[in-house]
């Protein structure tokens, strides 16, 4: 196969030019400001870009560089992959090593995805608001998250997203931070299985409904548990916490890497090195050696809290 290598200075313009020239969209990356694309037609190749000289995916996991953060609410979202505009809620990546996105579609209606997967260590959306109705590989039909509910998507399953209600927002982390976005011209969804415990390279699909998962006991505090943990094998864990009958709650140094809170509702104390008050959309990493408090939680305050093993 022949290849070329081209760069331009609009990316959205010069890949419009050549999938109207015919040419098929292979892979894009990264899915919140792409830069980087490969697109194929008769036996030649071309790579865009419109950054020359900037990183391309690749398979190792960069180190792991822990380091406080605070994304405060508010922050400007730029448009990424499929016409979805991304918020970024580490900006330092974190040393490469991991991303998280606060997603969000305005207007709603059918979304210009298409069938693709993803090469990545780990990989899980949550619904802060609004719904999205979504297919997966060996899933069965479409289905429809709402507020609330998370997805794992293990490793190559290929999905898909369908359509939205307006003013949909949805929180996704992954590592590495720079993954590609591959299409699969070869597959339809649904696919017309359903082998809900297949092995994604020892991860499993979950699905995580909110309104079928009770509030149970967490640290003196109340917490919904989404199963993560167990679909990927350990490799990562999220759950939504309340206050229930404490506004306290006090967390230990962690046993790995990733420690990141979204808060979805209400207000609250973070205490790390100080304090400050957060409030809805505001996001935060704390380093896994550092121990962490959150104190005088309103009644409503509830927050997405999600972490990671060690990765290796």
């Amino acid at each position: 196969m022949s290849e070329i290598e081209l760069a331009c200075s609009d990316f959205d313009a010069a890949l419009d030019l050549l999938r109207g020239a015919g040419l098929r969209l292979d892979c894009i990356y990264p899915a919140d400001e792409p830069y980087g694309a490969v697109l194929s037609k008769d036996g030649a190749c071309v790579r865009l870009t419109s950054k020359p000289g900037a990183p391309a995916p690749i398979s190792e996991l960069p180190p792991f560089e822990p380091a406080f953060v605070f994304t405060p609410a508010g922050g400007g979202s730029g448009v990424g992959r499929a016409g979805m505009l991304y918020r970024d809620l580490i900006p330092s990546r974190l040393g490469g090593r991991y991303i998280a996105s606060h997603i969000s579609i305005r207007e709603g209606g059918p979304v210009a995805d298409w069938v693709h997967f993803h090469r990545i260590a780990v990989q899980a959306l949550f619904v802060a608001s609004g719904w999205v109705r979504v297919v997966y590989e060996d899933q069965g039909e479409p289905f429809v998250l709402s507020a609330g509910d998370l997805v794992l998507q293990p490793p190559g399953i290929r999905h898909q997203v369908l359509e939205s209600s307006p003013g949909l927002e949805v929180i996704e982390f992954a590592a590495p931070a720079l993954h590609a976005t591959f299409a699969d011209h070869e597959m339809s969804l649904p696919n017309g299985a359903v082998n809900a415990g297949r092995d994604f390279s020892g991860q499993h699909f979950l699905r995580h409904v909110a309104k079928e998962t009770p509030w149970t006991a967490f640290h003196g505090v109340e917490a919904k548990e989404s199963g993560l943990a167990l679909a990927t094998g350990g490799i990562a864990d999220a759950r939504v916490i309340r206050p229930g009958d404490a506004s306290t709650i006090d967390f230990a140094a962690h046993d790995g890497e990733l420690v990141f809170g979204f808060v979805l509702e209400g207000s609250a104390e973070l205490t790390h090195g100080g304090s400050r008050q957060i409030g809805p959309a505001d996001a935060f990493v704390i380093p896994p050696t550092d121990n962490w408090s959150l104190r005088e939680m309103a009644g409503d305050f509830r927050l997405l809290r999600v972490t990671t093993s060690r990765l290796g």
